[in-house]
């Protein structure tokens, strides 16, 4: 693998430091003399550096006032978004915004993967149900989202949409963070494992409305336990 520009590692640095919430949206960043002084590097490199995350939206310039950290939903880099929504300090819109993504993406998956389903993948998608209900009684949380993890990528891959598993493929890191954070509650689990039966047994009947309704279903349970159970936890 390339060894990174010296360019591209200061960049990398100071976005760490905006996602750790040390630069929120709205402050001003360090100027060029102390940001070469902290990474001992050149002001030009710190200059390119800044172009770099100006260029994905992630910093402001505004002349003679400075350079300004931008709300997360003007960021065009999604990798930087991605990193943002796993490793971000402040991220409960993140988390809702990311549910909100997976409702408009899964849903229409699974009711067209209704109609292109085989055989062989409804067995598949009943097995990774047992595997579920096994990592929860063993209380094996790393199979439990293993399991789960499995469960949708076989819909995504059974609604023979090329693009929607490329939608999807960036996202797999932040989803099982995400969902490594909501299983640990035994509650989540159960109300997880009841959906994704129903949803099993909607597409094994080929049922194109009764699928996406089952999907639609444990997409807003998923919001209501993160909402109930994560988010709240926080602010208590």
């Amino acid at each position: 693998m390339a060894r990174k520009s010296l360019v591209g590692v200061v960049a990398d640095e100071l976005l760490d430091r905006i996602i750790a919430g040390e630069f929120p949206p709205g402050s001003s960043v360090p100027g060029e003399l102390e940001l070469s002084a902290k990474h001992e590097v050149s002001r030009m490199t710190v200059r390119e550096a800044m172009k770099t995350l100006e260029a994905q939206r992630i910093l402001s310039v505004e002349r003679g006032r400075g350079t300004f950290v931008n709300p997360l939903n003007r960021w065009a880099s999604l990798e930087a978004v991605l990193r943002a929504a796993s490793e971000g300090v402040n991220d409960a819109s993140a988390a809702i915004q990311l549910i909100e993504l997976r409702r408009m993406l899964e849903t229409g998956a699974c009711e067209l993967a209704a109609g292109r389903i085989s055989d062989a993948e409804i067995g598949i998608l009943h097995g990774y149900v047992a595997a579920m209900r096994k990592a929860h009684d063993s209380d094996d949380l790393a199979a439990f989202v293993e399991a789960d993890l499995a469960f949708h990528d076989v819909i995504l891959r059974a609604s023979e949409n090329v693009f929607v598993a490329v939608l999807f493929e960036p996202l797999h890191r932040v989803l099982e963070t995400r969902r490594t954070q909501t299983s640990k509650f035994r509650d989540i689990q159960e109300h997880a494992i009841g959906h994704h039966q129903a949803i099993a047994d909607a597409l094994e009947s080929r049922d194109a409305g009764r699928s996406r309704s089952a999907m639609d279903a444990h997409m807003q349970q998923t919001l209501d336990d993160l909402k109930t159970y994560v988010l709240e936890a926080k602010t208590a």
